[in-house]
């Protein structure tokens, strides 16, 4: 089969013994820093991937994907929830009451917001249902002013089922100071844990228990909780919804109290991407190392292709074509075996905990239990594309310096 001279002879010069071993141990150096710099690139994001998805489904699995505030006390919510479920992007809609506050018990006192729901429509909008740990969110009645309090909290307080804690919450007055401190006893209920910062710093009441702390009818509340579809979708789909419901009506989402934290990780997964591109980066510079030497062991090589008609084109396509196949090679070793590291590296840390005897992701400590991974194929796509790309960039120089040798200098040297 025809194959281009550069082709031929670059392949060749790939899988040729060369006379200098340490040419070929720089190469296989190369190669081998290239596919590790790969796997620990696809590795590492896949495991931000992995806390990604979990603190999502944590925390906007617990905070309202949006909300469709009325500017006054909503009386009747069920129309407003109608209207909202007509829209083809919101699954459920439910009613809410949110305020904030602070949680006293025997002296100690830390803020809280306060979440007032419905506890037969809750689980349609939260994943609060399945993270019960004590108690029952059904337990939380009207007029009864039970509460369900995150597993951090109830730590810091020393809290079970049953215990009693005081809520205080700022009203407006015409007292001189304007605002005065509204004081009222609770009961635990239940407690809840979904490992992550809001175990510390939410609580839930019964949302008819809310409107009477906030001196509202028992049937009134502060606005229609929604749960949509795609969560990058929210701010569209309520902004469109409070815009039919009218002026009497504004829309709220999960970006304006939680999109900074969002923000923050995307960043991080950003530049730790960028750091570790420069792990690729030096192991795919290597291959100028290689070829520089390469061409210097292949001077006479060169000169005797050069007087028999080969062009500097070709003489520098050889170079490129045997650098471009070291990195390739390194990167589908490293994009293979980085694939099989992330879709495995969850039960590797089992593993080694199991063998040791020690948790290195300890449910006391951290908010997971274990090390999550998710896998994308864009995110090895581009590591690998990158990979190619600088493998490639790689090669120009060396190549060049070859089609650059004088065939009699090489010759008279050699």
């Amino acid at each position: 089969m025809f194959r281009p001279l550069s082709i031929f002879i670059g392949t060749r010069y790939t899988r040729a013994k060369r006379r200098n071993r340490f040419v070929s141990f720089i190469s296989m150096t190369s190669m081998i820093g290239l596919a590790l710099g790969v796997l620990a690139m696809i590795v590492v994001l896949s495991v931000m991937n992995g806390f990604q998805r979990e603190m999502s489904s944590r925390i906007l699995g617990m905070v309202p994907h949006a909300t469709i505030v009325g500017v006054n006390p909503i009386s009747d919510w069920q129309p407003v929830a109608a209207a909202a479920l007509k829209n083809p992007e919101v699954t459920a809609a439910v009613p809410f009451t949110e305020m904030e506050g602070m949680l006293s018990y025997k002296g100690s006192m830390q803020p809280i917001q306060i979440s007032g729901i419905d506890p037969a429509q809750e689980g349609k909008v939260s994943i609060v249902t399945q993270h019960i740990v004590q108690g029952s969110l059904e337990n939380l009645q009207p007029g009864e002013f039970g509460v369900v309090i995150g597993e951090i909290t109830a730590r810091r307080f020393r809290l079970n089922v049953g215990d009693k804690l005081t809520l205080i919450v700022p009203e407006i007055s015409t007292a001189p100071g304007g605002i005065t401190p509204r004081m009222q006893r609770l009961n635990v209920v239940g407690v809840f844990k979904v490992g992550a910062e809001l175990d510390g710093s939410m609580a839930l009441i019964h949302v008819a228990d809310a409107a009477q702390m906030l001196h509202w009818q028992p049937n009134q509340v502060q606005s229609v909780r929604l749960a949509v579809k795609d969560l990058y979708a929210a701010p569209k789909v309520s902004a469109d919804i409070a815009t039919g419901l009218g002026a009497a009506y504004k829309a709220d989402d999960w970006t304006h109290t939680q999109g900074s934290l969002f923000s923050a990780m995307k960043m991080e997964k950003t530049m730790i991407g960028l750091l570790l591109l420069m792990i690729v980066a030096v192991a795919a510079f290597n291959i100028i190392a290689t070829l520089i030497m390469v061409v210097n062991d292949k001077g006479a090589d060169i000169a005797i292709l050069r007087t028999i008609g080969a062009t500097p084109r070709q003489i520098m396509a050889i170079f490129m074509v045997q650098g471009t196949v070291i990195g390739i090679v390194g990167t589908l070793i490293g994009g293979v075996l980085g694939v099989i590291a992330a879709l495995n590296v969850s039960e590797l840390v089992g593993w080694m905990e199991r063998v040791t005897g020690q948790h290195i992701f300890s449910s006391d400590v951290y908010f997971v239990s274990n090390l999550p991974s998710e896998l994308q194929g864009g995110d090895v796509l581009l590591i690998c594309s990158a990979g190619f790309v600088l493998s490639f960039l790689a090669t120009i120089y060396p190549a060049y310096r070859a089609a650059k040798i004088e065939p009699a200098h090489a010759l008279r040297y050699s």
